[in-house]
């Protein structure tokens, strides 16, 4: 593999998967002047729109995936993953999956060179923009961890190597502060319909709050009345979710949360 090269600081790819995964990095491809040059998914329809979108060709077969290609990008769910390698036989092509949580080896029975290139962002194929990306890689060798290394620098400026174990890790971590906080504003929505107040007011909190954490270590920058040990506070907030029991256990959890890390202090 150490010989495949970039013609022009290109290559040229095959992306098997049609949902937001793949449609965001198909154009985040494009935007860095790879070409793409076919899709494949199992959906003939949305193998179809999503080749139309790119400007490229499609299948909804994997026997017939171009063999042409430098590299094959499995852009699928993680339970998805071993069946798609099973049904493909790359032999020596470069191939990567896009998931966190599942490990590169899964890839070993498709081709000799494979790795990851998994995108540590919540995409949507409905975004305007594409937004900034960093990128965890590895590769099951040198050559092919510098070559997906290569491949991710010319689509981002973040990009770090991570082991199986390391990009689980911050798989996890990245549920907590991406799934869970939009869970929490999904509750805090549906809290503020059924008391018939505005949500839409706390837009410019939320903004406000993450984009402290360019500059603060978010230890640093809690508040609230947990923080500063205001009981009455918590108290009357205790009686307004009497009736949402749900949200009354979750306010308790994170009150305890909070005030144990900062007791010693």
């Amino acid at each position: 593999m150490k010989n495949l090269a970039f013609k022009n600081n290109s290559l040229r790819i095959v992306i098997i998967g049609t949902g937001n995964v793949a449609t965001i990095l198909g154009k985040r491809f494009l935007a860095a002047e790879h070409e793409i040059i076919q899709v494949c998914g199992r959906d003939r329809l949305h193998a179809e729109e999503l080749a139309d979108t790119l400007s490229t060709s499609f299948t909804a077969d994997p026997r017939h995936t171009d063999p042409t290609a430098d590299l094959y990008v499995i852009a699928v769910s993680d339970t998805a993953i071993p069946l798609v390698a099973a049904t493909l036989q790359l032999n020596n092509k470069l191939v990567v999956h896009t998931a966190g949580a599942v490990s590169k080896d899964v890839l070993s029975t498709c081709s000799k060179n494979y790795g990851v290139l998994y995108p540590l962002q919540s995409l949507r194929s409905e975004l305007n923009e594409l937004p900034e990306i960093p990128f965890l890689v590895d590769g099951n060798t040198e050559d092919d961890l510098t070559l997906i290394s290569e491949f991710a620098a010319t689509l981002s400026n973040q990009v770090q190597q991570a082991n199986d174990e390391q990009r689980l890790k911050l798989h996890l971590a990245a549920v907590m502060v991406s799934n869970f906080t939009n869970h929490l504003y999904a509750l805090a929505k549906a809290y503020c319909l059924h008391e018939q107040v505005d949500f839409s007011l706390l837009l410019p909190l939320i903004t406000a709050v993450a984009d402290r954490l360019h500059e603060h270590e978010p230890a640093a920058v809690q508040t609230g009345p947990a923080r500063r040990n205001d009981e009455a506070t918590i108290q009357k907030h205790l009686e307004l979710l009497q009736t949402h029991t749900a949200l009354k256990l979750m306010y308790t959890m994170f009150t305890e949360s909070i005030r144990k890390m900062y007791s010693a202090g």
